[in-house]
């Protein structure tokens, strides 16, 4: 089933995550692929920094911190600008103090809309190296991610937030299924490599019904920052647009992804972030092909 393009109700987004002046990560790489998508996006940015955190020459800018974000909610909601929000979708958030406020913004938003979507990025670190505070793995774990309808870990933090060491794609599941059991709805392991040359994608999921998916995906040989908070946008539209199949949601995101990844690599010598805008086609209408398998489904 596919949400009808003629409702007159426009699904809005509040986003709140990392942003950068130049190039596309946080919620410059989450934006313009939303709103291409037809959602109304409104972006709180945690950071603000010149440009994201790989350049060799570092960066400058500032952080948000709790306060400050609280008060921007206060702006909207005093002039009633919260009441049309479908979706929460948090990514970076980087200190406490913001993280414990994103429940406090949770219950603002589901006091507007009972059915409020909370699509949750846990970003924590990657390859079994923590760019966060410790304290923040223990409140994702133990206060955040049972409220949240998607949540979109990589392996590592599926660790984290399992406690549990992971090395095979059962374990992964396993995993998966002892976060259903502390509430999550979906979780979607957007990355991990079990074998060479390839991505392994879990999707797991109790709603509408038990489904535990895996994909493979062709591996290119270099990462781009930005390609999570890219995916976890895209994770949110095309199950909001896909609501009874997990399997058409996840392979429309991942084949988007994808693409922009290897038009990216194509122009990484010239301009070595994400290519979203040379994309657009490939973000409205991502076409299915090898790159992306899906080699398994657990259903019952």
């Amino acid at each position: 089933m596919e949400r009808s393009s003629n409702c007159r109700c426009v699904s809005r987004v509040l986003s709140i995550q990392s942003h950068v002046v130049h190039g596309y990560v946080g919620n410059k790489a989450a934006t313009f692929p939303l709103q291409l998508l037809g959602f109304e996006v409104d972006a709180i940015n945690t950071v603000q920094f010149s440009n994201h955190t790989g350049y060799v020459k570092g960066w400058t800018g500032d952080r948000l911190s709790g306060p400050q974000v609280l008060d921007l909610m206060e702006g909207l909601k005093r002039n009633q600008l919260l009441a049309n929000t479908t979706h929460l979708l948090t990514g970076y958030i980087g200190n406490d103090s913001i993280l414990q406020d994103i429940l406090t913004i949770l219950n603002l938003l589901k006091a507007q809309n009972p059915d409020l979507v909370f699509v949750c990025d846990p970003v924590m670190g990657d390859n079994g190296k923590l760019y966060v505070p410790d304290s923040l793995v223990a409140l994702y774990r133990d206060q955040v991610i049972s409220y949240a309808s998607l949540l979109t870990p990589n392996l590592y933090e599926l660790e984290l937030l399992s406690q549990r060491s992971i090395s095979t794609v059962e374990e992964a599941l396993n995993a998966c299924r002892l976060l259903h059991g502390r509430g999550v709805s979906t979780v979607v392991v957007t990355s991990a490599e079990f074998t060479p040359d390839v991505i392994t994608v879990i999707a797991s999921s109790v709603k509408p019904r038990s489904r535990q998916l895996l994909f493979e995906v062709e591996r290119l040989p270099v990462h781009f920052p930005g390609s999570g908070d890219l995916t976890s946008a895209l994770l949110l539209a095309w199950t909001w647009n896909h609501p009874e199949d997990l399997q058409v949601a996840v392979e429309h995101a991942l084949c988007s992804v994808h693409a922009v990844l290897r038009r990216t690599h194509e122009f990484a010598s010239v301009m070595p972030e994400l290519q979203l805008i040379q994309s657009m086609e490939d973000l409205l209408r991502p076409s299915l092909g090898p790159h992306v398998r899906l080699v398994q489904d657990s259903s019952p």
